[in-house]
């Protein structure tokens, strides 16, 4: 018997096989939405996934202004940063976060969804959010993906 066969095989991101996939937003429950992203940015759904290393795909994500919200969520979400004075803390609601940018609601909801640390931060970078149907990313050809296939 060959022992190499025992071995398991650690994937890096050298060796990753990172694809482009595209997620159209249209409609799309928020939540539900950036879990998934966050799932396939993090490489969950491939079978050599690797918890220390970048391994995960890149992600598309347009029409990001048409996202939902269930519920109140419109006025009662509140988005809280704080300007580092005192007193300096800032509260806006999810209908003045979607009036000014569209795409930071999709944005923030991943990025609370992925690891706090230098590996969180460098699997953010691989996500690019668009508020309309068009988008940058044409020359890598992304492949359209089916949200409800991943868990």
């Amino acid at each position: 018997m060959d022992t190499l066969s025992y071995k398991t095989a650690s994937v890096n991101k050298a060796n990753a096989d990172k694809k482009w996939f595209l997620v159209d937003a249209d409609g799309q429950t928020l939540g539900r939405l950036a879990s998934r992203i966050a799932v396939v940015l993090r490489g969950k759904h491939k079978v050599n996934y690797t918890p220390h290393a970048d391994c995960g795909d890149y992600v598309v994500v347009i029409n990001a202004d048409k996202v939902k919200l269930s519920g109140n969520k419109w006025s009662e979400k509140k988005y809280i940063r704080h300007t580092g004075y005192p007193g300096g803390q800032r509260v806006t609601t999810a209908e003045e976060v979607l009036a000014k940018h569209p795409e930071r609601l999709v944005e923030k909801a991943v990025k609370g969804m992925l690891p706090k640390n230098k590996l969180g931060r460098a699997i953010y970078k691989n996500m690019k959010v668009y508020v309309g149907p068009d988008h940058d990313q044409e020359a890598q050809k992304p492949e359209v993906l089916d949200l409800s296939s991943i868990r």
